[in-house]
């Protein structure tokens, strides 16, 4: 099989890790670990893991000493704010309305990119990003919902988006220097410092014995599966696909994930959920099209 071809097929089993890491952490957070114990076992095991990745390889580990302050700002907003809004908001709300709103990311990273790097905005994105933002605004403000979804929620996860979208920004000069799997694994080292602060009470407090089969077996996915491996092969998609191709396949994670708690956490997709994802889905294409916003190598 050509390297072209293994990558499509890592980057989605990307996505689809990501997806099912929206019914996984609601499966296991806040019952019976709380949303910042959760991030303290994801990044530390998969920064393990990266670190043994490493130790196979011939690769040198050291970064230079004028991007410290830059990856400390990536492992800042790419793990720690990130993994802390994003766990957090989704034991608040529907796997539904978090998985939606996720896909206002490009929306964020073009917003930003017009405003930090001076790009451009064209008539279509500009249409794209009013689509885009009317889908969430519609998703966020809807009255319906199974009792799992709440404005609370709905904000962090939006709160998370931005603070993905300020990484993708931080983390493009990086991505020309070293290979995406060396940014990765620095990006986890220091967010991972980043969280033990907020996340050590509740990692400290788990009561493993309380947990069965099937939460150890949610926990084992949600870490080598939806954080090691999806970082893993989204960087080999990056390296093979370059940042275009492997960026677009975001508009993935939704269906499964919608499909995933439908199926397994009874949620309801409404009428209201179904225009306001295909707002921001339009949003996103137009957004997306043509010219991208994404990570470079």
């Amino acid at each position: 099989m050509q390297e072209r071809s293994k990558a499509h097929i890592a980057v989605l089993l990307t996505n689809i890790f990501f997806a099912t890491n929206f019914s996984l952490v609601k499966f296991i957070s806040p019952k019976y670990i709380g949303p910042y114990g959760v991030n303290v076992v994801r990044v530390g095991v998969s920064l393990i893991l990266f670190w043994l990745v490493w130790l196979f390889g011939k690769s040198s580990a050291r970064i230079k000493k004028e991007h410290w302050w830059r990856f400390i700002l990536c492992g800042l907003t790419g793990v720690a704010l990130n993994q802390m809004l994003f766990i957090k908001g989704l034991t608040l709300t529907a796997t539904v309305h978090a998985s939606l709103l996720m896909l206002c990311t490009p929306l964020l990273i073009t917003i930003l990119a017009f405003w930090a790097l001076k790009e451009k905005i064209s008539w279509p994105k500009s249409i794209g990003l009013v689509l885009g933002i009317a889908g969430a605004v519609v998703l966020i403000t809807s009255k319906e919902n199974n009792g799992d979804a709440s404005l609370q929620g709905d904000l962090l996860i939006v709160l998370n988006a931005i603070s993905y979208a300020l990484y993708f920004i931080l983390v493009k000069p990086l991505m020309k220097i070293y290979p995406p799997l060396h940014v990765v694994r620095w990006v986890f080292t220091f967010g991972f410092i980043l969280i033990i602060p907020f996340g050590w009470a509740q990692f400290n407090a788990i009561e493993w014995q309380q947990m069965g089969w099937t939460q150890y077996i949610a926990l084992f996915a949600i870490v080598c599966c939806g954080t090691f491996l999806a970082y893993y092969f989204n960087a080999f998609g990056l390296q093979h696909l370059g940042a275009g191709i492997t960026g677009s396949y975001i508009y993935t994670q939704p269906l499964f994930a919608t499909l995933i708690a439908v199926l397994f956490l009874h949620e309801q997709f409404s009428f209201e959920k179904l225009i306001a994802g295909i707002f921001i889905f339009a949003g996103v294409y137009l957004v997306s099209r043509k010219t991208p916003v994404m990570v470079e190598e």
